[in-house]
């Protein structure tokens, strides 16, 4: 199992886990699944998933990811919508399985994370020398 270095364990100041210690040899990786997110969710669990994609987008950007150490039960929170499968065919009980941000998903339903990344685009615009009066 891929132990992602430098990737936060959990939300700061919270029980909220973010990553595993260790692989079950057991019974192996806890299957991912699409849960479903009601609109009356409690503040901490929207706060849990909102520090938790924000974590995924500063560590893997656009590109696929292997699963790893991530744990399955934030990322079956966001899987299906906003952290889909990157291979065909895909193992949900597999810690080696390719994951990637579907971007277009992550910025509707994040756009506090976003907002950053949309002012620094404009910050590459180019001046324009009549903009300088």
């Amino acid at each position: 199992m891929l132990k992602h270095r430098g990737f936060p364990g959990r939300l700061p100041g919270t029980d909220f886990q973010f990553v595993i210690r260790r692989a079950n040899v057991k019974e192996g990786a806890t299957p991912l699944i699409a849960r479903e997110r009601y609109k009356d969710r409690r503040a901490p669990d929207r706060a849990a998933d909102r520090g938790f994609m924000a974590a995924l987008w500063t560590h893997f950007g656009e590109e696929p990811f292997e699963r790893g150490n991530l744990d399955a039960g934030r990322l079956s929170w966001l899987f299906g919508r906003e952290v889909v499968p990157a291979e065909e065919p895909f193992d949900p009980k597999s810690y080696e399985a390719l994951l990637r941000i579907d971007l277009a998903k992550a910025r509707v339903s994040f756009p506090e994370i976003f907002d950053d990344l949309d002012e620094e685009d404009d910050d590459d615009e180019p001046w324009d020398e009549e903009d300088e009066d």
